[in-house]
């Protein structure tokens, strides 16, 4: 059976599949690789065994008889650099992106190239300290000078984990494109910053995600992506199935409202409301808002356990009722404020014991999302756009689904199942490299949500 093999290495799980060549999932494996710590005792990725166990898969593939595997592609969490010298060996820990950032080289940086809010519209990055990967190198570069001097090449980690199979080095416009500061939008280069600090030597050649190298594995020749964001890649099967205008709402931890479609500058109040821009695998801007929706959901779901002596996972049994929510309607948009992007809905600050039971909270807490998540599309929605994709977990929740198409009420809104989306997305990025068959137009499940559009579907 000819395959493609991706590796989509998240924060916790790290996964390979094999998709064939309809892209049905053929055979999956997941893992979860125990972190270390860095020098300051923060915890991280463990790189070594990380390394090991994907070198070891792939060979485990080569070997099984069972499969062709014609490509293989990655995809991988943004904002974290592997610095190799000159022998290809990594030099440092895989920081962590949520390690904090020294405030005093941060003042220097920001001060030496004209302030805040310049670089962020610049390089459509919000100023988040690690999670600006480009100011991890300038970080190492002022506290382990001697490090800094050995570097060859700085991999962000999609690029890397090509590189263990490829042994080639490059740099993807995906990973340069999510949040790093690396990147001017405007004249679509690097940033001067970049220049002026010496650092663009450090970096492979860039290209795009659609790209690959070839690596000989006995007789075979597999071609081999250079690997991609996860968030870009997720995009990219609703990208080859759709050409008509649209925004994928991608649920899970953080929700990201993601318009392809929607080119403008970024504007000081959209940074500041944590709007920013990811280039797509073809490297044209993708304008996005983030929440942090799915924490507080986790958060306040055990709240509500808590409280009501319920199991944690108790919400998945609450059914949509309309009766609770027209009660609770004028409630919910009442704390919708003018105030920009709060970082917690109002259901943090509510009296739990105000209401009857469990059902009828956990119906408050989802209003009280959406009224935060309308704020938060909306920074990205322009007129061209007459559909809504929500993947991830809220796109299975039937009262968020309600409630979000009540909110967009000439929009549809619809409901996307797409199964390992940022896999498939890497395996699609690189399709017409390994894959004769033309792409299939059921990779897609969507269920309407749009009553006023219900006609149509």
């Amino acid at each position: 059976m000819s395959v493609i093999a991706i590796f989509d290495i998240g924060k916790t799980n790290k996964k390979i599949l094999l998709f064939d060549e309809q892209y049905h999932v053929v055979q999956e494996e997941s893992v979860q690789l125990d972190e270390t710590t860095d020098e300051d005792g923060f915890p991280c990725e463990d790189l070594k065994a990380l390394t090991n166990w994907i070198w070891e898969k792939y060979w485990q593939l080569i070997a099984n008889k069972q499969y062709d595997v014609k490509a293989v592609n990655f995809s991988g969490y943004g904002a974290s650099f592997v610095h190799l010298n000159d022998f290809y060996k990594p030099l440092t820990p895989l920081y962590n992106y949520l390690k904090p950032y020294p405030e005093n080289l941060k003042k220097k940086f920001y001060d030496t190239y004209g302030g805040e809010s310049l670089i962020a519209k610049q390089t459509a990055s919000p100023v988040l300290g690690n999670l600006n990967s480009g100011m991890q190198l300038y970080r190492l570069k002022y506290e382990q000078p001697k490090i800094y001097e050995q570097i060859k090449y700085s991999l962000h980690l999609p690029q890397y984990l090509s590189f263990i199979v490829s042994a080639r080095a490059a740099t993807d416009i995906t990973s340069v494109g999510c949040h790093t500061q690396l990147w001017n939008f405007k004249i679509h280069k690097y940033h001067k910053w970049v220049y002026d600090e010496g650092m663009r030597t450090k970096f492979a050649p860039i290209y795009r995600g659609d790209n690959i190298v070839h690596a000989n594995n006995d007789t075979r020749k597999i071609a081999i992506g250079i690997g991609l964001h996860d968030s870009s890649a997720a995009l990219i099967p609703y990208l080859s199935a759709f050409t008509e205008p649209f925004i994928l709402l991608s649920t899970g931890t953080w929700c990201i409202s993601l318009n392809p479609f929607n080119h403008s500058l970024l504007t000081d109040l959209e940074l500041h409301q944590d709007c920013l821009c990811y280039l797509s695998y073809k490297g044209t801007p993708v304008k996005a808002s983030r929440l942090f929706a799915g924490n507080e959901h986790e958060q306040q779901t055990k709240r509500l356990a808590a409280h009501f002596n319920k199991a944690g996972n108790y919400f998945t049994s609450v059914a949509l009722d309309e009766k609770i929510l027209n009660k609770l309607h004028t409630a919910g948009k009442a704390t919708a404020g003018d105030n920009g992007m709060m970082k917690q809905s109002m259901f943090a600050t509510r009296d739990i014991s105000a209401f009857e039971n469990y059902e009828a909270a956990y119906h408050q807490l989802i209003a009280d999302i959406i009224v935060q998540q309308v704020r938060s599309t909306k920074l990205v929605l322009n007129e061209s756009v007459k559909r809504i994709f929500v993947d991830g977990g809220f796109s299975r929740n039937a009262i968020y689904m309600h409630l979000l198409a009540e909110a967009f009420p000439g929009i549809e809104v619809y409901a996307a199942t797409v199964a390992q989306a940022s896999a498939l997305g890497a395996a699609l990025a690189i399709h017409h490299q390994w894959n004769a068959k033309s792409l299939p137009d059921n990779i897609i499940d969507l269920k309407l949500y749009s009553v006023a559009h219900s006609e149509k579907a």
